[in-house]
């Protein structure tokens, strides 16, 4: 009897049904965030193909577990990952494998994270606590990573410097703002780890 699939061996399968012919290679990368901070919806706003999506119904069974503050209208979440897919060029197609939130989720990182080149870790400055354990989850797995500020409507602006300052982020990580229902400050956000991957793969081993 053959073993089941895993998540992201079922995304990857499923991806290979809407690959183009012609695509030879492929990047993998992940976007990550803690709860509710906009993960499934930018996959939803840069993906080509329909997102795969795994998101359930919010129960009884989160209260005192899931933080909802801030968040009255959010009645699903995501437990496995988001999957989508960007054709960059006839011969190279993106991979973008959202992360669950919540921390009874974790186990899953690890394996969403399997051959990952790195990270965009989306952040909400309302809840912006929250994005350190994320943070320390990706440089215990030595996962580089960009940040990016989800400006949700109604949420304060801070200069992203604060920001920086406010998650103690290295000088040379990457920090950019977003809407993640925009499809352009997305890819624009995209653009931005990209070219921080391949400036990293250039320089002397840190």
């Amino acid at each position: 009897m053959g073993s089941a699939l895993s998540p992201s061996e079922r995304a990857d399968a499923r991806a290979v049904d809407y690959v183009p012919e012609t695509v030879t290679r492929s990047v993998k990368l992940l976007v990550a965030g803690n709860f509710g901070v906009g993960k499934t919806t930018l996959v939803n706003s840069v993906s080509e193909i329909r997102p795969l999506r795994t998101e359930e119904t919010i129960t009884e069974a989160s209260v005192g577990i899931d933080d909802m503050a801030g968040m009255p209208s959010k009645v699903t979440t995501t437990v496995a990952m988001d999957f989508g897919r960007i054709t960059l060029n006839p011969q190279l197609a993106l991979y973008l494998f959202g992360t669950p939130g919540q921390r009874r989720f974790l186990p899953l990182w690890d394996e969403l994270a399997r051959g990952a080149l790195g990270a965009l870790v989306l952040v909400d400055t309302r809840r912006i606590d929250r994005a350190d354990e994320v943070l320390s989850v990706l440089e215990e797995r030595g996962t580089p990573y960009a940040v990016a500020v989800n400006e949700f409507e109604g949420a304060q602006r801070f200069p992203l410097h604060e920001i920086r300052d406010a998650l103690d982020l290295e000088p040379h990580t990457p920090l950019t703002s977003l809407d993640a229902r925009n499809r352009a400050t997305c890819l624009q956000a995209l653009i931005t780890l990209v070219e921080y991957l391949f400036h990293r793969r250039l320089e002397p081993t840190r």
